[in-house]
């Protein structure tokens, strides 16, 4: 058999090939240099709508005529499939690359969720083998040349979220979600030193689930304290990218194909989430990419 028979046998000529451990190292610098920017969403803890925030981020930021990954790498709780009605394990190309799956023209969507069997698995991994896990998923993914890639990360400041950034390499920064309540709050404050002891910028603060619009006189109701993440953004010296209100919205988008920022585009909550994504428009874009807002098309 000659080399070329060889190569093309066991895959060695195709860059995305996926056959021996020591080229995990390789393909994830490969990965990762086709991606101009890289963001992470953070959170101290659960329950906070992390995942909501930064589904709506990547929508918005697609929107406006960007290449946006969004990769769900949320161990414990892979929520962005259910979200945005994607089901079925990765496709995988004649080289092995997994494919993250299309929801618009812009937008490409990896989770961890595809690799579960059911929505009942629970992954009970010690820390290493979550490493490992994470690396394997970093270097595996073909996502192509992006504009940004969105990460909705593990809630916390464990093994799961330090594993990320160590892996993700020259990030531009991390977007952290907060709620209004003193607990959560305490929470961030960890988060953003988390990001300063790794080196990661914090390009702002969101504080979601910010008081409830009222349906019937559009008055706002606060059901919980406010102003709390916009405090803590002062007193640490990161910017606020908004206070979103809780909306109705964000639930019937779960029980629809489409989501939140795209179903209920004109809310106060929608204006808020585009407007946090404000640092990242700002970081500029990998060639020429126009920034007039582009109607979201159907997955």
């Amino acid at each position: 058999m000659s080399d070329t028979q060889k190569r093309r046998v066991d895959g060695n000529g195709c860059p995305a090939h996926v056959p021996r451990p020591d080229d995990t190292e390789t393909r994830l610098a490969d990965r990762m240099a086709r991606i101009a920017h890289k963001v992470v969403v953070l959170s101290g803890k659960g329950g906070v709508g992390k995942s909501t925030v930064a589904v709506n981020m990547a929508v918005a930021l697609a929107e406006r005529g960007l290449r946006v990954g969004l990769l769900d790498i949320d161990l414990h709780g892979p929520s962005v499939p259910k979200m945005l009605h994607l089901e079925g394990s990765p496709i995988r190309d004649h080289c092995g690359a997994a494919l993250p799956v299309p929801f618009t023209q812009n937008l490409q969507v990896m989770s961890i969720g595809f690799f579960l069997q059911s929505d009942d698995q629970a992954i009970i991994w010690r820390g290493p083998r979550k490493f490992s896990m994470i690396k394997q998923l970093l270097a595996d993914v073909e996502w192509g040349e992006l504009d940004c890639l969105v990460v909705d990360a593990p809630p916390g400041t464990g093994d799961e979220p330090l594993a990320l950034l160590e892996l993700l390499g020259a990030i531009d920064g991390a977007v952290v979600v907060t709620t209004p309540q003193q607990l959560s709050i305490t929470d961030v404050r960890k988060s953003i030193a988390f990001c300063r002891e790794l080196r990661c910028r914090v390009l702002g603060i969101v504080e979601n689930m910010s008081g409830l619009v009222c349906p019937h006189c559009g008055g706002m109701v606060e059901v919980f304290t406010s102003g709390g993440g916009e405090a803590l953004a002062a007193e640490v010296g990161v910017p606020f990218l908004g206070a979103v209100p809780m909306d109705p919205g964000v639930a019937l988008s779960g029980d629809s194909v489409r989501p939140f920022l795209a179903a209920y585009g004109h809310t106060a909550a929608a204006e808020a989430l585009r407007s946090a994504i404000t640092p990242i428009l700002e970081l500029g874009s990998r060639g020429d990419v126009e920034q007039n807002t582009a109607e979201v098309m159907q997955p």
